[in-house]
C-alpha cells in the first residue's frame, strides 16, 4: 500500500495522518480536499514534493474519484462535514458530504477493488450517563443525536452493506474525541486556547459537565496506519486512549497551563442535544492488531497542543474573527 489517496486531507486529522504517515512510512500521499472552510493548505505545508500531491476536488465528483481511485493502492476518507453546531443550522451538506460522497467513494472503491477505510466517530453511538460504567464497543447500537452524527451512521451503514454485497475491501473505525495541532478553532479545544492566547475569556456551554474521551490526533494516526496493515476487512474497531475528562475540566485545565485563574470563563448557551458522555473501549484493536496509543497522559498532550497555538498564530488567527461572530449570534 504504497500509494495512498486521503479525503479530506487538509482539515485537522487528515493533515495530522499525512504528516504522520510521510514522517513515519515510505508511503506517497495524494490529498484529495474540496477546500471549505474547514480545510486549510497551511496544514500541509513543508511536505515533501516527491512523495506528497494535493488535488482540490469533491468526492461528490464521480469523474474525479474514478481517476485518482486508480493509480492508487489504497483511500483512507477522513472527507465529512463534523461539526454538529453546523449541522444543526444547515444539515444539508451533511447528506451531500458524508452519505452522497461516501456512496461515491465505495462505487469507485468496487469498480477498482481498492483498500478503502473509513474513518467514522463516536458519535454513532449516542451518549452514555456520566454515571454509567459501560463504554462504547464496537457491538453497541447506533443511536445518533445530531445531524451530523447521523450522518455518519448512515456513511457507516453504506460501507458495511457494500462490504457484504459487493466484497469492497473496506473496514471501519470509529474515534473519540481527537486533539492536538492544525484544528479549527470553531471546536472546542482550540477554541478555549486561542480565546485566552488573545485576550478573551474561555466559553464553557451549560455546566461544562459533559464528558469527552480525549485522543491525541498522532494516535489516531497511528491507530488507522495499524488498521490498514493488519486489519480484517468488514471489522470495525473503535480507537481511544482512554482520555475521559468533563469540559469544565478541559477548561480550568487551559486556563491553569497558560497562566490564568481555573474560573476565569464564560458559561453560555448549552447546544441543543448535546450528549452527555462518551467512552470508548479500544480493547480489540489493541489485543487483536497490537496497538497502543503513546500519548496516556493528557495533560502533556494539551501542553504540546497549546504550545503549538501559541506558536502557530498566524495559521489560526485569519479564522478566529469570523468564528466568534458566528458563536456570539448564537449566544455561544
Amino acid at each position: 500500500m504504497s500509494r495512498l489517496l486521503v479525503t479530506g486531507g487538509a482539515g485537522f486529522i487528515g493533515s495530522n495522518f499525512v504528516h504522520y504517515v510521510l514522517n513515519n512510512t515510505d508511503h506517497s500521499v495524494t490529498v484529495l480536499d474540496k477546500m471549505t472552510y474547514a480545510g486549510n493548505r497551511a496544514s500541509l505545508d513543508g511536505l515533501p514534493a516527491d512523495r506528497f500531491e494535493l488535488v482540490v476536488g469533491d468526492i461528490q465528483d464521480a469523474t474525479l474519484v474514478d481517476e485518482l481511485f486508480g493509480r492508487h493502492d489504497a483511500v483512507v476518507h477522513y472527507a465529512a462535514e463534523s461539526h454538529n453546531d453546523n449541522s444543526l443550522h444547515d444539515p444539508r451538506p451533511f447528506l451531500d458530504t458524508n452519505i452522497i460522497g461516501t456512496y461515491t467513494l465505495l462505487e469507485a472503491a468496487r469498480k477498482h477493488g481498492t483498500r478503502f477505510h473509513h474513518i467514522s466517530t463516536d458519535e454513532v453511538y449516542g451518549d452514555l450517563e456520566l454515571d454509567d460504567p459501560e463504554r462504547f464497543t464496537e457491538q453497541t447500537p447506533y443511536n445518533p443525536s445530531s445531524p451530523y452524527s447521523s450522518t455518519k451512521a448512515g456513511s457507516d451503514l453504506l460501507v458495511r452493506a457494500w462490504v457484504r454485497s459487493f466484497g469492497v475491501k473496506a473496514t471501519i473505525s470509529n474515534c473519540s474525541n481527537n486533539y492536538g495541532p492544525y484544528q479549527h478553532v470553531e471546536k472546542f479545544i482550540p477554541r478555549q486556547i486561542t480565546n485566552v492566547l488573545g485576550g478573551e475569556r474561555p466559553k464553557l456551554y451549560g455546566t461544562g459537565e459533559n464528558v469527552r474521551d480525549w485522543i491525541h490526533a498522532n494516535d489516531h494516526s497511528s491507530a488507522v496506519l495499524t488498521i490498514l496493515d493488519k486489519g480484517v476487512i468488514g471489522e470495525t474497531y473503535l480507537i481511544g486512549a482512554d482520555g475521559e475528562k468533563n469540559n469544565k475540566d478541559v477548561v480550568e485545565l487551559i486556563l491553569t497551563q497558560l497562566g490564568q485563574s481555573a474560573d476565569a470563563y464564560d458559561h453560555v448557551n448549552d447546544r441543543p442535544g448535546h450528549d452527555l458522555r462518551y467512552a470508548i473501549d479500544s480493547s480489540k484493536l489493541r489485543t487483536e492488531l497490537g496497538w497502543t496509543p503513546a500519548f496516556s497522559d493528557f495533560e502533556a498532550g494539551l501542553a504540546d497542543t497549546i504550545a503549538w497555538y501559541r506558536d502557530n498564530e498566524s495559521w489560526w488567527k485569519p479564522q478566529k474573527a469570523a468564528t466568534e461572530a458566528k458563536y456570539q449570534e448564537q449566544g455561544q
